[in-house]
């Protein structure tokens, strides 16, 4: 069974990759936010792919619930705010 995945932040996250590869973290737990860095082991949550074409910004999902992911879809708006 996965576990829920920790919300590292209620805002997206901009960031100018490089063409390539890069592993997004889908669990939260990564000490290199929005990347994978195997923390996700044992959660039963898996990195995402995304493969970019050429050098550009791209808007990181960083509360984990993005019916898009790795990419902010604004679902951080309808998360309860903390308290």
């Amino acid at each position: 069974m996965s576990e829920k995945p920790i919300i590292c932040d209620t805002k997206p996250l901009a960031l100018e990759v490089e063409a390539g590869v890069h592993w997004w973290c889908s669990c939260g737990r990564s000490a290199h936010q929005p990347f994978c860095d195997g923390s996700h082991k044992g959660t039963g949550l898996q990195p995402v792919k995304l493969e970019v074409a050429e050098k550009k910004t791209v808007w990181w999902c960083q509360c984990k619930h993005s019916a898009n992911p790795p990419l902010c879809d604004g679902s951080h708006k309808s998360l309860p705010k903390p308290e």
